[in-house]
């Protein structure tokens, strides 16, 4: 049995007394599965396995740098995240994963070209062992990629393989416990159909090999079926629909998406409310990228962009709310743009330009230019992903896990609820729920 950890004293918040929540220790290895071992995997693989050897920092990874204030600020208590909730240790990480392509993760690292050559060949001993199982493809929702290495058989026959592929991995490295992370590209745009209604209609479909179930689907069926904790760093619907989160409740698990939040939503989540906080209006905000690796090459797909597009034009709405200030966002004109420029490779360079207006309405524009490294950004989000989820799932929480919406671009929310996008509610709400499963006051800054 478990060991079950619990803060030394109970908090009072709001003069009601708060009774931690039981978590069972994070005893033992933790295996993290990933779905796509291209330039977002490999780099947070590669990022982990340096860390560990004492070769290079966890920068940008809320669980491993960032500090939590408990109780008032007279009582000067600020541990590190990672030393106030018990998450799993870097040490106890085991990784795999699946993809269309045989390379092994030193090879896919090098094809990638994120990472220094001088580090991957320190830890190529390492990384030559971590190689993919084949992967679950259909081309129709990827129309840029064609992959060599691809399991065969219909949607049922490909769900039960993937469940195999997992309970091996999970024997063959004495793992207690797993986390699946999607890493793999942008399918083609799709709504949701009555196969995705309930898990009874799922599972006919998938007997019936509906082609309206698309492979992240299958991925993110067969954790859940196995009650493994699932997050899906792409904007695909994937655990998005009522049957996979109807499945997530029976099987006691932690579902999470969409689509990590990287490069220039990242910057609208953090622009977008401080202009709203100071009612300077917008009229306008034009964004465009050139990105040169496989996700850029995915992209350059209509069908594949306008799932991406979709989950970045959503933000500016949610966040600016132009129903209740229509004078100052009633009238936004809100344009993204994705190019495939084959030389940048993964150093995606965004340009944006916000036409705002302020006093009398006279105007004014902001003018930014993002040169940044996708997956350099993206490793520590699925870092911190795996290591939240999989506390989620010692204390006992299932189903949608709204708290984590910080790190995606389009937050999947309970039916009927409207995603928060502000980045710094986000965080608010990130950090009261830790105080919260630890008993703490939570911190609501009225004092």
């Amino acid at each position: 049995m478990s060991k079950e950890i619990n803060p030394v004293r109970n908090r009072i918040s709001n003069g009601v007394k708060m009774k931690p929540l039981k978590i069972r220790e994070p005893e033992g290895k933790l295996g993290v599965l990933l779905p796509g071992m291209g330039a977002v995997a490999t780099t947070f693989i590669t990022g982990v396995l340096a860390i560990r050897q004492g070769i290079g920092k966890p920068i940008g990874s809320i669980t491993q740098m960032q500090t939590i204030r408990l109780g008032k600020r007279t009582e000067k208590r600020t541990p590190l995240i990672k030393d106030f909730v018990p998450l799993a240790g870097l040490k106890d990480i085991v990784f795999s994963g699946w993809d269309i392509f045989k390379d092994d993760c030193y090879e896919s690292a090098k094809k990638a070209g994120v990472l220094d050559i001088n580090l991957l060949e320190k830890l190529k001993p390492d990384l030559k062992k971590i190689k993919p199982m084949k992967g679950a493809f259909d081309r129709s929702y990827v129309r840029n990629l064609d992959g060599n290495y691809i399991k065969s058989g219909n949607r049922w026959q490909l769900a039960e393989q993937l469940i195999e592929d997992i309970r091996k991995f999970k024997k063959k490295n004495k793992c207690q416990r797993l986390v699946m992370l999607w890493c793999g590209s942008t399918e083609a745009f799709m709504e949701r159909k009555s196969v995705h209604n309930s898990i009874k209609n799922f599972e006919e479909g998938l007997k019936k090999n509906s082609k309206l179930i698309a492979p992240s689907m299958l991925y993110a069926y067969a954790a859940i079926k196995e009650g493994i904790p699932y997050a899906n760093g792409a904007p695909n619907l994937s655990a998005d629909i009522p049957a996979l989160v109807e499945l997530a409740q029976k099987t006691k698990t932690p579902i999470m998406g969409k689509d990590f939040k990287t490069g220039q939503t990242l910057l609208k989540t953090i622009i977008a409310p401080g202009l709203k906080a100071r009612m300077l209006g917008l009229s306008g905000w034009f964004s465009t990228n050139i990105l040169g690796n496989r996700d850029g090459e995915v992209l350059d797909d209509p069908l594949s962009f306008k799932t991406k597009e979709k989950s970045k034009l959503s933000v500016l709405e949610y966040i600016l709310q132009p129903h209740l200030y229509p004078e100052l966002y009633g009238k936004i004109d809100h344009q993204v743009k994705i190019n495939y420029y084959q030389p940048r490779g993964d150093n995606k360079e965004g340009w944006d330009n916000l036409d705002i207006f302020g006093w009398l309405g006279y105007p004014m524009q902001i003018k930014i230019n993002f040169l940044c490294r996708d997956s350099i950004l993206a490793a520590p989000i699925a870092l911190d992903l795996v290591l939240f989820l999989d506390l989620a799932k010692r204390a006992r929480l299932s189903g949608i896990q709204e708290w984590l919406s910080f790190y995606f671009k389009s937050p999947q929310t309970a039916e009927g609820l409207e995603p928060e996008h502000d980045l710094f509610i986000q965080l608010t709400k990130l950090k009261n729920t830790l105080r919260w499963m630890m008993g703490e006051e939570l911190i609501t800054h009225l004092r």
